[in-house]
């Protein structure tokens, strides 16, 4: 689950009223995209700990 403050806080970083869908596509895959980049440094560190 997801708190409401962090949903508004995503909501306001990728949100474009210009937008046919609401949202800044390009903005919205690049945050995706740096999240999994840290979540997979994440895992490769916990698995060299090992």
């Amino acid at each position: 689950m997801i708190s409401d403050k962090e949903y508004q806080e995503i909501e306001k970083m990728i949100g474009d009223s210009n937008s046919v869908v609401g949202i800044d596509a390009k903005k919205t895959h690049i945050i995706i995209i740096h999240k999994l980049m840290q979540i997979e440094k994440r895992l490769a560190a916990l698995e060299t700990k090992k």
